[in-house]
């Protein structure tokens, strides 16, 4: 199984999980999954960030380098100011 493939299935179980960019600087918290190309595997993640999680970011599965369970946190491999714009 590729590493794509094995992270796009994780993306299905992350809602709730903190998102770190790739300096370990928090982004926000995974609202949940989002799928686009395929309605049965996901394309990214929606996460909710700001002083109320009221702002939306929509983050490619690309832009993902880790999904650690144990600490529920996604880690990303970019930092948070690459992760502004999606679709």
């Amino acid at each position: 199984m590729s590493g794509d493939t094995r992270t796009r299935r994780d993306l299905t179980m992350t809602a709730g999980f903190m998102v770190a960019d790739a300096r370990g600087r928090l982004v926000g918290r995974v609202e949940g999954p989002m799928y686009g190309a395929s309605p049965e595997q996901p394309d990214g993640l929606a996460i909710r960030f700001g002083v109320l999680r009221r702002r939306r970011l929509l983050l490619p599965a690309a832009a993902i380098a880790a999904i650690d369970d144990r600490t529920q946190v996604v880690g990303l491999l970019v930092d948070r100011e690459a992760t502004r714009a999606y679709l």
